[in-house]
């Protein structure tokens, strides 16, 4: 019986939303008999929704039942020290038809404390973006807890709030603590800490599929609010085909955009983590451990820790999002450690490192 661990492909998860569109199903998804899908869940351990593994001999296990088998292998030595069989990502697909309600989530300190696994940490990636598209980041003006319940009571809440006109291809770094609410025509990846911990404090007056107004969390979401100004909410980087573009570095997610027309060679020998590739736009492969994984935008591969090097192709051009844990960024209370590992990227066939950082 074979048992050696090669990169995952899994079934993908589909949640219909009050506010969801049908856009997930032109990226070659088929999520009938639902009416639309809000998200698709690309990768997940959360409770009662682990994603399912699509192919080789693991094959209908779950991603939670992998991780329990082979441990460090899968995960990363440190990384499972760290979080144990506790897969830390959940990366999503979103389909803004309408407006998301605005919202706020934990840090991992208040979630614990209310018996919660996880706070939430997360980032936005913009896939697509229609003309007039809008999003909320924080606050635009200067408030204390009292003036902010002041204007929610008035129903005035969007009056002191942040918002950006996003484009395809922009960056959003969505901390915990930021209150903030994607707009109406925007496909997005999101990728986060695993946690499904949302506080709700403004809906929009809006019903659910069953007409009732949803559950909103005025009073858990205070404590967990960081009331600071946001002035530009967009991550800036410089895009480079062909190279690794970096987008977002924390304890909870490192996350590049890799835009390829040509193969391309990584070694992660030192990095210690699995690491994820989510297919963005266009058609791709990644081969790791003799075993290749074609994947098309939607889709993602997650490339065990035990492989040290990985190859991706495009069919013309693609896009992919590399997205791993990095042991140096936490230590055991969570703190941002400096990134202090060196890893190589370069071209199969004639490369030339002096384009990638």
């Amino acid at each position: 019986m074979e048992t050696t661990l090669y990169p995952l492909k899994f079934l993908p998860l589909y949640k219909n939303k009050v506010w969801g569109g049908n856009k997930i199903k032109t990226l070659g998804f088929d999520y009938d008999p639902l009416p639309n899908c809000g998200e698709l869940w690309a990768l997940s351990a959360v409770k009662d929704n682990e994603s399912v593994i699509a192919n080789g001999f693991l094959a209908d296990n779950t991603l939670n039942e992998a991780l329990e088998i082979y441990m460090g292998e899968l995960l990363g030595e440190k990384n499972y020290r760290h979080f144990g069989n506790e897969f830390p990502l959940l990366i999503k697909i979103i389909d803004a038809n309408d407006r998301l309600s605005i919202q706020v989530h934990p840090d991992n300190a208040l979630a614990r404390q209310r018996g919660m696994e996880n706070g939430k940490t997360e980032m936005w990636y913009i896939m697509e973006a229609e003309a007039g598209a809008q999003l909320i980041d924080g606050f635009r003006t200067q408030v204390n807890r009292d003036e902010y319940c002041h204007f929610l009571k008035l129903g005035k809440l969007e009056d002191i709030l942040h918002e950006e006109h996003p484009q395809a291809g922009d960056v959003f770094f969505i901390p915990a603590g930021r209150v903030h609410a994607l707009g109406k025509g925007l496909l997005l990846a999101e990728i986060q800490q695993s946690s499904d911990t949302t506080y709700r404090i403004y809906d929009y007056n809006r019903p659910d599929a069953d007409g009732k107004l949803r559950q909103l969390h005025t009073a858990e979401a205070l404590d967990a609010i960081d009331f600071s100004v946001t002035t530009d909410g967009r991550t800036h980087y410089r895009y480079r085909p062909n190279s690794t573009v970096q987008l977002a570095e924390c304890p909870y997610f490192t996350t590049n955009l890799i835009a390829i027309d040509q193969p391309m060679r990584k070694n992660f020998a030192q990095l210690d983590s699995f690491v994820v590739y989510l297919c963005t736009d266009g058609i791709a492969a990644v081969k790791a451990l003799d075993t290749i994984c074609p994947i098309h935008a939607g889709e993602c591969v997650l490339v065990p820790a035990a492989a040290e090097q990985v190859e991706l192709y495009a069919e013309g051009a693609a896009k992919l999002l590399e997205i791993y844990v990095d042991p140096d960024q936490w230590n055991e209370e969570g703190i941002d450690h400096m990134h202090d590992f060196d890893w190589m990227a370069q071209f199969v066939g004639e490369a030339d490192d002096s384009d990638d950082e």
